[in-house]
């Protein structure tokens, strides 16, 4: 019978993880359990996918709001601090925020406009251009900004995003100064010891900032890189990737994550005589379109993964096959001659027309995407993803 279904994408439902739990069995038993009541056969190059915020859960990588302060602390003694690009989100930066704030006497905290590094605007590039305002040259005061647009809300969450971080400051008995402004160099005429808060451009900021004449320069992922009293930590992202957990703590990433997708692999093939892939997950690289919101705050998609799901993908464009270089066959005849051109493909279709508009990005960022959104990250309760048929093509 002639296959006619390629990629399937399964959520499993698996029990509440906990801290302490055996992450490992449980997804082995997840999976295992879920082909047998579902009826599937578990084949080779399968791929398991597990969220890290089980994985955080079942190793404890939790901290607390003073931890925070206390490393903060020791980093900066009682110098003013610039907190500098921050992303506006109350569950990813406001308990980092109470905890940097805790362990300071004054903030300048310098935003970026009109949106942080992810896509939360605080005011629209429209509202810019009315203003005659350049995004890229001009520095703005809170009272210069608020001039200009007054008080937004965010569109998703409904919250003043500049009011609410100034309370959050307040609350835990250090001054702050707002202050707007795209250039890190900025935060040089206030400060030279500076928290630089964004996560996919930290290098280059940390970089630019020395060269300038920083004194003092850290980012998040150094922050909580490793334990102050006995709380959890990342070694390689320090907060970075973290969540609000408590009103008093964070989940952090998960951190030595590879023993873990190895073992899930190992137990696997043990079980069955199936290699499968397995990789953890974050947030997906994708981009909302109406909320212009650019959905990965983690460092990265995926801290761990198995070698197979190293590389990108090497794909051909059917349709421009089907138009070009067969445009005269057609039914039968056309499907066997796309299925010899895949089966003699080049192992490396860089430049090649026939790949042209393939998806070159990371397997890994894909395959986090689709397990993020098949997921979510509300209540449906499958923090484990299996996915078929991924690797297949139309020869299969």
């Amino acid at each position: 019978m002639e296959r006619v279904v390629g990629t399937v994408v399964r959520g499993l439902r698996g029990p509440i993880i906990n801290e302490g739990d055996d992450i490992v069995q449980i997804v082995v038993d997840t999976a295992l359990n879920a082909a047998k009541t579902e009826g599937f056969e578990i084949e080779d190059r399968d791929i398991v996918t597990v969220t890290e915020s089980v994985v955080a859960r079942a190793q404890g990588n939790y901290a607390k709001i003073s931890d925070i302060a206390s490393d903060v602390k020791s980093k900066f003694g009682d110098d003013t601090v610039g907190v500098i690009f921050p992303i506006l989100s109350r569950n990813r930066f406001s308990n980092i925020l109470k905890g940097i704030a805790a362990g300071t006497k004054k903030i300048v905290l310098m935003l970026s406009y009109p949106s942080d590094e992810v896509g939360n605007h605080l005011v629209s590039l429209d509202d810019l251009d009315e203003k005659g305002i350049n995004p890229w040259t001009d520095v703005l005061t809170e009272a210069e900004f608020r001039g200009h647009f007054g008080f937004n809300k965010h569109t998703f969450t409904g919250v003043d995003y500049i009011e609410y971080y100034k309370e959050l400051i307040v609350e835990q008995g250090a001054e702050v100064e707002v202050i707007f402004s795209n250039n890190a160099k900025t935060i040089l005429d206030y400060t030279k010891s500076i928290l630089t808060c964004d996560i996919h451009s930290r290098f280059r900021t940390k970089r630019i900032l020395k060269a300038a004449g920083a004194e003092k320069v850290y980012g998040l992922d150094n922050i909580l890189a490793e334990s102050v009293n006995g709380s959890g930590f990342n070694s390689k992202y320090g907060l970075l990737g973290s969540n609000k957990s408590t009103e008093d703590g964070v989940k952090l990433f998960p951190d030595n994550c590879q023993p873990i997708v190895d073992d899930i692999q190992a137990k696997i093939l043990a079980a069955t005589g199936k290699l499968v892939e397995v990789m953890i997950y974050g947030d997906g690289a994708f981009k909302d379109p109406v909320g212009q919101i650019w959905e990965l705050a983690d460092p990265v998609v995926s801290p761990a993964y198995t070698p197979g799901l190293d590389g990108t993908p090497n794909e051909i464009k059917l349709k421009y096959l089907a138009d070009n270089d067969f445009a005269n066959l057609h039914g039968e005849e056309l499907k066997n001659a796309i299925k010899e051109y895949i089966n003699n493909k080049e192992e490396d279709l860089t430049g090649n027309m026939a790949a042209q508009g393939t998806t070159p990005r990371k397997l890994t960022d894909l395959i986090g995407s689709l397990s993020d959104l098949t997921s979510g990250s509300g209540d449906k309760g499958t923090p484990m993803i299996y996915i078929q048929g991924y690797f297949d093509n139309y020869t299969k």
